[in-house]
């Protein structure tokens, strides 16, 4: 597993939510939830938001593992496709770098639930930039703490 220009911790939003960071190496990433009543929308079914944070963070993470230590990047879009209900479930998010080039990736990501079958599927483009110092939620965290 490398963590080369990775905290080894994940943004707030990661807590808010419940998921974890469970695997990451070059171009591929895995998240996992814990999906339950506190994720529901107003029909009582997973919400859609959560499933795009746990795609977005597995693509992100898949592609953040092939970066410099100068680069930072930035979603240029993302697309979810939603393939059944869920209500309460163990879900497993696995990103996937698909196309790296010197300044744009095209990622995928698979969720799945405990049985193994497709609930979602994502692609996500990425923009390589500059990395500012001071600024992300990386830097933040470790000069507050």
């Amino acid at each position: 597993m490398i963590r080369s220009r990775m905290n080894s911790e994940l943004p707030p939003i990661a807590k808010l939510l419940g998921f974890e960071l469970t695997h990451v190496d070059l171009d591929r990433a895995r998240i996992e939830l814990d999906a339950g009543p506190e994720h529901a929308n107003p029909m009582g079914t997973l919400h859609g938001g959560v499933l795009c944070d746990i795609a977005d963070a597995a693509m992100s993470m898949a592609f953040a593992s092939g970066l410099t230590a100068e680069e930072s990047f930035t979603t240029l879009e993302i697309k979810m496709n939603f393939l059944r209900p869920v209500w309460t479930a163990h879900l497993v998010a696995e990103g996937k770098m698909l196309k790296r080039g010197k300044s744009v990736g095209l990622m995928e990501c698979r969720i799945t639930d405990q049985e193994g079958e497709l609930v979602a599927y994502a692609t996500s483009t990425a923009m390589v930039i500059p990395a500012v110092p001071g600024q992300g939620w990386k830097r933040a965290r470790s000069e507050s703490a």
